[in-house]
């Protein structure tokens, strides 16, 4: 598994606390990103498995990027001696990259070997979309969809944002009814929180926006589970739903505790052999990035830890517990369970409980 981070938007969206810059700083600044990534690559192509089989480029907005830049990554990693065989290889998009640059663009990034698109619509309301500074309209959203199948895009999955004050019901059921309309294969869909450093986090403090209430944020939560479910969607997250044989195979491999190699600024990587496992990260700064991987820098961009037996214990639980497959018995307390027995070792949260899964996974670790 190989994440890479493109650290490049065109605006910042009220919500995000992701690392990334502004991307109209210039072209100059991608080409130095883009020597330091293949840079990365080299020198790190050691750690990727042998039977690495999927590439997720995430962001910050990787459609800010020419197709160029997709097709080598590829031949890069490929000269570094990775296998670039993948089942899935996943790239972001905003939907007015996709309305801007057209069909041509993707058809692009499927001739690179894409094969499945993330698209953040996050709202179908404008209201909405203008307060989370998206710089995006529905109908531009909508539009998207349709080149992006055009062009010959068979695995497309898009984002939605639920637990807004201001969002109502109607408004909701609204947005979830034109995103089936639409097809697509995979959703995933998040409850809106409060992170630091983010626009959001200073509009709370200033008094500018109150967090919806619970109770609120449930029957968001349960009538998307329901409506999903009606169109035959398998809920296998509890963030994310998929029709059948779609499912994000990436985003699955994380949940199982399988290691995976994070490229540029921000990224995070897991290496784990079974018994001893350990993430590294780094530097969430592109200028000290670049600098780094020229051998002009002469700060350690990367940080590390090695976790104890408990701490993979306590990641285990958490990770498998956000999905349908569970986690094995083994890993969990003597007792009575707020769980499901699965009949084949594993445990899971039932569907009914995935809204209050924070406090059941706190519960058991």
């Amino acid at each position: 598994m190989i994440y890479v981070h493109v650290p490049f938007c065109r605006s910042f969206c009220t919500y995000c606390d992701f690392y990334s810059e502004v991307a109209s700083a210039g072209a100059g600044r991608f080409d130095s990103y883009v020597k330091a990534l293949d840079a990365e690559i080299f020198a790190r192509a050691g750690e990727i498995t042998s039977d690495c089989n999927t590439l997720y480029v995430g962001g910050g907005t990787p459609s800010v990027l020419p197709p160029s830049f997709f097709s080598g990554l590829v031949a890069t990693l490929k000269k570094a001696g990775v296998n670039t065989t993948f089942d899935e290889f996943t790239v972001e998009v905003n939907p007015e990259d996709i309305v801007e640059k057209g069909q041509g663009y993707v058809e692009a990034l499927l001739e690179a070997g894409v094969n499945r698109i993330s698209m953040g619509i996050q709202s179908l309301d404008d209201s909405i979309l203008k307060w989370m500074n998206r710089p995006h309209t529905s109908r531009e959203a909508v539009e998207a969809c349709y080149i992006l199948r055009r062009a010959g895009v068979k695995n497309l999955s898009v984002d939605l944002i639920f637990g807004i004050s201001h969002l109502g019901m109607d408004v909701w059921k609204d947005t979830i009814e034109r995103v089936l309309e639409l097809g697509v294969e995979h959703i995933s869909c998040y409850q809106l929180s409060i992170e630091p450093g983010s626009m959001l986090c200073t509009l709370v403090g200033k008094g500018r926006y109150k967090e919806a209430d619970e109770e609120l944020c449930r029957e968001q939560y349960e009538l998307l589970c329901s409506m999903l479910s009606a169109e035959g969607f398998r809920h296998y997250e509890i963030s994310n739903f998929a029709k059948e044989g779609y499912c994000s195979r990436h985003n699955s491999a994380y949940w199982k505790y399988v290691p995976y190699t994070g490229l540029g600024p921000g990224a995070h990587s897991f290496s784990f052999d079974g018994k001893t496992a350990s993430r590294s990260w780094n530097k969430a700064d592109l200028k000290a990035y670049i600098a780094a991987f020229s051998g002009e820098g002469k700060e350690n961009i990367v940080s590390r830890e090695v976790l104890t037996s408990e701490q993979m214990r306590m990641e285990r639980i958490m990770l498998g517990l956000r999905t349908a497959e569970g986690v094995q018995r083994y890993l969990l307390p003597e007792g009575d369970l707020p769980l499901v027995d699965l009949g084949n070792g594993y445990w899971r949260i039932p569907e009914s409980d995935f809204f209050i899964s924070d406090s059941i996974i706190s519960s058991l670790i």
